[in-house]
């Protein structure tokens, strides 16, 4: 392979084509280019020779990146404009043609859930500019020093984003809102406040708190304050902006805005480290309660105030009101609905303490015991009167919350219902002990909407059982016809990640398919069915690649929406937009616009006949092989998953390759040189998996699986490919991770890893410091002993890709402009474990040595040896010159180690920040993170 990162004058444009030729003409030996731009790295000007280049291709995935956002929203189709206002008037009068009455159109299709899934990858103005540029091609893209956040993302931060975004959903819908009134105004010119509402947005930001304990009880009342304040001053602009600033409406809704600010401003927040005052909780409950009425408790208060104003207006504004009328109702007091999440084993926690329930749900042999006493604990059941110091008391964090759902429901918004999603449920006896518990603090059945989390395999596996349980329950049915709807949430990241994507959406597909069954066995087919589906923006948590229809599309399939038809069971789909990803759908009023036209054409499908050729899609007629295809997938990922090589894969970096994205604390950062190393991948959230799976180039729970279910029907998989709409989405999925997995970048990682490179370096080199560095990396790569599995892992990926482009020859290729960004990362890596080399030597501080440190380098847990090289070498020495000591002195000399700093740890620095932004930019090449 030519040398052609040699070249010390070449633009950062003719050092890309240089590699990139390199690569063409040797694409499965890396080593001689990775060595070549280290050393290029290590030259005076080299590394920002080398940054200019990171930042040309990055900022060629960024533009590549807001085309494919302009496409998948909507505004561009086969390279044509689609502007969202036509489309938005099309499905307007397509929604009201469907409608048999009036009240038709407050029937709710779908919900856009925006939540704080820790994908907050970019800079805040990195993202503005990404949707800036998805909704104007013509904007230009100046070349940034870094696309990285400076910080991880707080909570207020995330909380701000999301209501910039909600705020901007809320715009649009109110533009289709206008578009289906007049046009229902037309059929129906005698029809009074009609109210439609295909479309509802809603919010976990700060209400979900599976897993964290940083966020208090009085923080997610706060929060929700926070999002009534948003809704009442967004009601009292647009009031001001059609006259109405001085009409009894508006003196109302000020009134109410200025409690609940007042309510807000007293009401506590967490601080690390301190301890909430009674006191000071003492003085926000008599606040809110003070003020409760004042500050509004339910949104249909205001409903004779509308008409008021309503009848004294000219038609337009009376058109106008109407619209603003309808957002409100349609949201309540909050800008958009709230979801709170809990794990089910706090809620067993609840019924173990306060019932005595001591046997274990998870175990069928004493679930029926368990079943039978949560029944009769309900049939005996007295509301227990709760006030905000049983809150400040209380252990439980299930029974916190919902207390804290009482309260709110209470003194905040009584007229809107809350969604209790709970993560992990394994049986019905979790649903049923939730129902007890909000039974038990006075919320009422259609207060709460229970909603069980199906996401593992088991859960997938047993999801039925796990209804059917609560079925049997005269309780349950009560709850469900009091509440009107059955609320199911299903996961794609953790089921991606343990049987992998393309077998999970067939797994959840079955499970929807056998819940209509059982409404059906159990009389429930007038209760609504509620389908949420918590996926993400990649095609690692389920969405998608191609456009947000395909995406709705993927998760309504024509079997399933059949189904429903025949069941006569009306539906809600409601999808998660996670975090800074999602929230790129909204990021300007055009691109907001856009994904509502596309929601709301997604509900008005569902109303119309089903095209033939998905009805009769081959792969529903063949549900054998199906069933033997995805099994085998999910078998494979199985095996993946427990073998010691995919973890210590997963570990050998772990997040270390990408920034920390969300506000979720991480635990405690040590202060000593000891690498923390998983013994299995279930302990990596789903999102930092996916991320890593990305960054290293293999995207192993999209792919693996494949090879061997194809091996195993090869024919109709090629058949099944070209004439299965519903099959061609799934290989859509296995499309997209192939063109952005290569099984070079992934051999070059072992490569990496393998202290035989190093030694065989070492035995190459004819300068002696650099054969001794070279043997110092080989033996601490010793220690850590990834050669013992990864190699063996490699060969099992590796069968899978060939048994996979065996079967399907022309599977696409990752691009040679991403391939020269893993390769980039390689040779930064070479750079900052050479510089770790270069460490002085220091004697052991307790468990501190060199050797550690040099690990933890290895590791690429650049940021803590960087904090633990500080307090060893301080780059200055403190000053003593002012000081008297007693005696006569001056052999002292304040010396620092500038020299060190200089030379060695600042030079560690900027390869690793550069390292990091090479993940910026292989992130946005693939679209996503994580």
């Amino acid at each position: 392979m030519p040398d052609c990162a040699s070249q010390t004058d070449a633009s950062p444009a003719e050092l890309i084509e240089s590699c990139t030729t390199a690569l063409t003409y040797s694409p499965h030996d890396f080593s001689n280019l990775i060595i070549s731009l280290a050393k290029k790295a290590g030259t005076e000007n080299g590394l920002e020779a080398i940054g200019q280049t990171v930042r040309l291709l990055r900022d060629r995935n960024f533009m590549t990146r807001a085309d494919a956002l302009r496409r998948y929203v909507g505004l561009e189709h086969d390279g044509a404009e689609c502007p969202p206002e036509p489309r938005l008037r099309k499905v307007a009068e397509q929604l009201v043609a469907q409608a048999r009455t009036p009240d038709d159109l407050s029937v709710t299709g779908f919900a856009a859930v925006f939540t704080a899934h820790p994908t907050f990858a970019l800079a805040n103005d990195v993202y503005e500019l990404l949707a800036r540029r998805a909704e104007d091609p013509s904007c230009p893209v100046p070349t940034l020093p870094t696309h990285r956040r400076s910080a991880p993302p707080t909570l207020d931060e995330e909380q701000s984003l999301a209501l910039a975004a909600i705020t901007r959903g809320r715009d649009a819908l109110d533009s289709l809102t206008m578009e289906i009134l007049q046009t229902a105004r037309r059929r129906w010119p005698e029809a009074n406040e009609m109210t439609p509402a295909p479309v509802r947005l809603a919010s976990w930001v700060g209400f979900d708190t599976d897993g964290r304990n940083d966020i208090g009880w009085w923080d997610t009342i706060r929060i929700r304050l926070g999002l009534k304040i948003a809704q009442l001053e967004r009601l009292l602009e647009e009031l001001e902006q059609i006259g109405l600033k001085e009409g009894v409406l508006s003196r109302r809704v000020a009134e109410a805005l200025a409690a609940t600010q007042k309510q807000r401003d007293i009401c506590p927040r967490s601080v690390p480290g301190q301890t909430m005052k009674p006191e000071d909780i003492a003085r926000f409950a008599h606040v809110l309660i003070d003020l409760r009425e004042t500050a509004l408790l339910n949104a249909d208060e205001l409903r004779p105030l509308f008409r008021e104003e309503a009848a004294r207006l000219d038609s337009e504004k009376a058109h106008r009101l109407d619209v603003m009328r309808t957002g409100f109702l349609n949201h309540g007091l909050g800008l958009s609905h709230i979801h709170t999440r809990l794990n089910a084993a706090q809620i067993y926690n609840v019924a173990r303490t306060r019932l005595g329930l001591t046997d274990d749900p998870t175990l069928p042999f004493h679930r029926r015991a368990l079943l039978s006493h949560i029944d009769a604990a309900m049939d005996d059941l007295k509301p227990l009167a709760i006030d905000f110091g049983a809150l400040l008391v209380e252990p439980s964090a299930a029974s916190r919350l919902m207390m804290t759902m009482a309260q709110i429901l209470k003194h905040v918004d009584s007229g809107s219902p809350i969604r209790f999603l709970i993560a992990e449920t394994e049986s019905g006896y979790t649903l049923l002990a939730t129902l007890w518990l909000a039974r038990l603090f006075g919320i009422r059945d259609d207060q709460i909407e229970i909603s069980p989390l199906f996401e593992t395999e088991t859960a997938l596996e047993n999801g039925a059982e796990i209804l059917e349980e609560a079925f049997r329950s005269p309780h349950w049915r009560a709850y469900l016809r009091a509440n009107g709807r059955l609320s199911l949430q299903f996961g794609y990241s953790d089921s991606g990640r343990y049987v992998g994507q393309l077998a999970a959406g067939p797994m959840v597909e079955r499970l929807r398919l056998r819940t209509l069954e059982l409404m059906k066995e159990h009389g429930l087919e007038d209760i609504a069915l509620t389908m949420f589906d918590t996926h993400g923006e990649s095609i690692g948590r389920g969405a998608h690649p191609f456009s947000l229809k395909e995406r709705l599309e993927y998760f309504s399939p024509a079997n399933t929406r059949q189904a429903l038809h025949k069941a006569g069971i009306a539906s809600r789909v409601e999808a998660a937009f996670q975090g800074g990803d999602g929230y790129l759908a909204f990021g300007t009023d055009r691109l907001a616009a856009s994904t509502i036209a596309t929601l709301a054409e997604f509900v008005a499908a569902q109303g119309e006949p089903i095209a033939a050729d998905k009805l009769n899609d081959p792969l529903f007629s063949k549900p054998d092989f199906g069933m033997d295809f995805f099994s085998t997938i999910a078998l494979k990922m199985g095996d993946l998953v427990n073998d010691p090589g995919y973890t210590a894969l997963l570990s050998a970096f772990g997040p270390a390759l990408v920034d920390k994205t969300g506000s979720r604390p991480s635990a405690r950062q040590s202060d000593t040189a000891r690498v923390t190393r998983i013994t299995h991948p279930s302990q990596i959230r789903a999102i930092p998996n996916n991320a890593i799976l990305q960054q290293l180039g293999w995207w192993a729970n999209v792919l693996h699986g494949l090879g061997s279910a194809a091996r195993r029907h090869t024919e109709q998989f090629e058949r099944l490919r070209h004439s299965s709409p519903r099959f061609r989405q799934l290989m859509d999925f296995a499309s997209q991770a192939l063109n952005h997995s290569d099984l070079d970048v992934l051999r070059a990682t072992i490569h990496q890893l393998d202290p035989g490179t190093w030694l065989n370096r070492a035995a190459d080199c004819d300068n002696a410091d650099d054969r001794v560095h070279f043997l110092n990396i080989a033996r601490d790569l010793e220690e850590l002993e990834f050669w013992k599995s990864v190699p063996a892992l490699f060969r099992r990926i590796q069968r899978e890709d060939i048994a996979l482009r065996s079967a399907w020859p022309e599977a696409p290729r990752m691009d040679v402009d991403e391939k020269l960004l893993h390769v980039i990362r390689f040779a930064l890596m070479d750079r900052i474990w050479t510089l770790g080399t270069h460490i002085p030597y220091f004697g052991p501080r307790g468990t501190l040595t060199r050797e550690a440190i040099t690990t933890l380098i290895l590791c690429l847990d650049v940021p803590r040896a960087l904090r633990l090289l500080d307090d060893l070498f301080p780059i200055t020495a403190p000053s003593i010159a002012d000081l008297d000591f007693g005696e006569p002195g001056g052999a002292g000399v304040a010396q620092g180690f500038a020299r060190e700093h200089r030379e060695i740890f600042q030079p560690l620095q900027n390869a690793f920040d550069l390292l990091r932004e090479v993940g910026v930019a292989i992130m946005h090449a693939n679209h996503c993170f994580g």
